[in-house]
């Protein structure tokens, strides 16, 4: 298994981290960011959080770099990328922090797009690999979980609500690649 590899798991292993340290009644006090109050526990899973985001960045660098790209990168790198970040879109619909419906569209995206990628698989024995669009969406629900957070930590007393602008910037781009890649794939469903 190459270093790419290893990082996809190694995101994989880190989401139970994340999510344990994030949900538990933890009471590990306060630190304040950037005039900003927020309970060390909710920061220490936002710095899981944001070391397995990087995993995501960096072991696309290096199987690209190094020409380590596999079928199971491509499959399992995107799978590990929606694990993450729909565990924290979920903590944050039950913290009520998130809209519900807008989890709802981000999650039926997710797993229509993983049933194309099976099907497209067993048509043709390929694997559709990520998209710009896609790469957007998927680094724009990142950075809305991380300043929901964070609690707008550095915008919140300038009265700019970034963690909601991301979110729905991830939401824009989560419906328009959802609508790519289907398009790009319409073939298995000529049969």
């Amino acid at each position: 298994m190459n270093i790419a590899n290893q990082l996809t798991l190694l995101r994989i292993i880190l989401i139970p981290i994340f999510v344990l340290i994030l949900i538990l009644p933890l009471n590990w006090g306060v630190l304040t960011l950037i005039g900003t109050p927020i309970p060390v526990h909710q920061f220490v899973a936002t710095c899981i959080f944001a070391v397995a985001s990087l995993t995501d960045f960096l072991d696309g660098y290096l199987a690209r770099k190094y020409q380590l790209v596999t079928n199971f990168g491509k499959f399992f790198d995107p799978m590990a990328d929606k694990l993450l970040v729909l565990a924290a879109f979920v903590i944050l619909v039950q913290f009520g922090w998130v809209p519900a419906w807008v989890v709802i569209i981000i999650l039926s995206r997710e797993l229509m797009i993983t049933g194309l990628r099976v099907l497209l698989a067993q048509h043709d024995g390929q694997v559709m690999a990520a998209a710009w669009p896609g790469k957007i969406k998927t680094f724009s629900q990142m950075f809305a979980i991380i300043f929901y957070l964070l609690n707008d930590a550095g915008f919140a007393q300038l009265n700019i609500p970034m963690a909601d602008i991301m979110l729905y910037i991830c939401l824009f781009f989560t419906v328009y690649s959802g609508i790519e890649y289907f398009y790009k794939g319409r073939f298995v469903f000529a049969e």
